[in-house]
């Protein structure tokens, strides 16, 4: 299978109050096959990390942000380039957050300070082959598994903050499904008619897909 190369050196990269600006993400899937219907919605997470050779500890798909691209783009390269995984954005971030690079984790400055945008990334498609697939591996973990080999702590502190996003959408979208008429299976084209009528559709307008620079195909939610 063909994809494009992962982009190397820093010449587009931006800065912003002497930061480099990163983009990343926490890509994630449901477990469709729980048992436990009424479980929590972060017991049946899935987290995708990625390992580096020689290393035990993982990170999530994250890079630099360039200035042809926006903060959404450059969190669905990196997702693309890093992991092989393409899914659904969401538009806004976890938070930001501002740390060293590896290579100055050691510094008492924030000479090499990074200030970097996370988002959640629902992940819809697995590619067998992606650029940077000789550095890094996919591991598919649980939240707790995640939270134990995250190399950073402020990579802890986006795990944590995405969980809770995760938990309270779920609650959104049960009490949402309380709150649905019931229609007999004949009436299925009433219902089709009633909710479309009400303003609801098979899509939230709010879904957009981005331009087409890359073929990551990155949808970006709201």
């Amino acid at each position: 299978m063909s994809f494009l190369p992962a982009r190397k050196g820093r010449h587009r990269q931006r800065y912003q109050d002497h930061l480099r600006l990163v983009a990343g993400c926490i890509p994630y899937r449901l477990q469709k096959d729980v048992e436990d219907r009424n479980s929590s919605v972060t017991s049946r997470i899935n987290v995708l990390m990625i390992s580096t050779p020689n290393r035990d500890d993982l990170v999530f798909p994250k890079g630099g942000w360039e200035n042809d691209e926006t903060v959404h783009e450059a969190a669905c390269r990196e997702a693309l380039e890093e992991a092989g995984v393409k899914g659904i954005l969401d538009e806004d971030p976890l938070g930001v957050w501002e740390f060293r690079s590896k290579s100055r984790q050691n510094c008492c400055n924030m000479e090499g300070g990074c200030r970097g945008y996370m988002f959640a990334l629902e992940v819809t498609e697995e590619l067998d082959s992606w650029a940077e697939q000789t550095s890094y591996k996919r591991k598919w973990l649980s939240p707790e598994e995640a939270y134990k080999f995250c190399r950073y702590d402020w990579m802890r502190d986006a795990l944590q903050v995405f969980l809770s996003a995760i938990e309270e959408r779920g609650s959104r979208r049960a009490e949402k499904l309380v709150e649905l008429p019931m229609f007999p299976a004949a009436d299925s084209m009433a219902e089709h008619q009633m909710l479309t009528s009400a303003g609801c559709s098979e899509k939230p307008p709010t879904v957009q897909h981005l331009e087409e620079s890359f073929t990551n195909k990155c949808i970006v939610q709201g």
